[in-house]
């Protein structure tokens, strides 16, 4: 579970905008290049498994394998909190729930 806010720093997707003015991949703007892999442009965008040390989740301490992230999906959705910031999304006094 991750909270709107935190939805936006979870990354971009390799494939292509729509094309419509005022998007991210106009030439005019500046974001966008001609003849440009986006797999293999930006170092700090791309997932390297050697060089990335996952981290651990504050519950249960098993490893979470998306970057940036506090708790691992399965604690987060037992508790109701966002899995990067921990903010409170869901109300989980009256649930029976369990990640199995």
């Amino acid at each position: 579970m991750v909270c709107d806010n935190c939805k936006k720093k979870i990354g971009t997707v390799a494939t292509q905008e729509i094309w419509k003015s005022g998007s991210r991949n106009t030439v005019e703007s500046g974001g966008r290049k001609l003849n440009e892999n986006k797999l293999l442009s930006g170092k700090s965008t791309r997932y390297s498994p050697y060089t990335t040390k996952f981290s651990k989740c504050k519950v249960c301490k098993g490893t979470i394998h998306q970057p940036g992230s506090t708790y691992c999906q399965g604690c987060a959705y037992k508790l109701g909190i966002c899995a990067m910031c921990g903010v409170k999304i869901l109300q989980t006094k009256n649930y029976r729930q369990s990640s199995v």
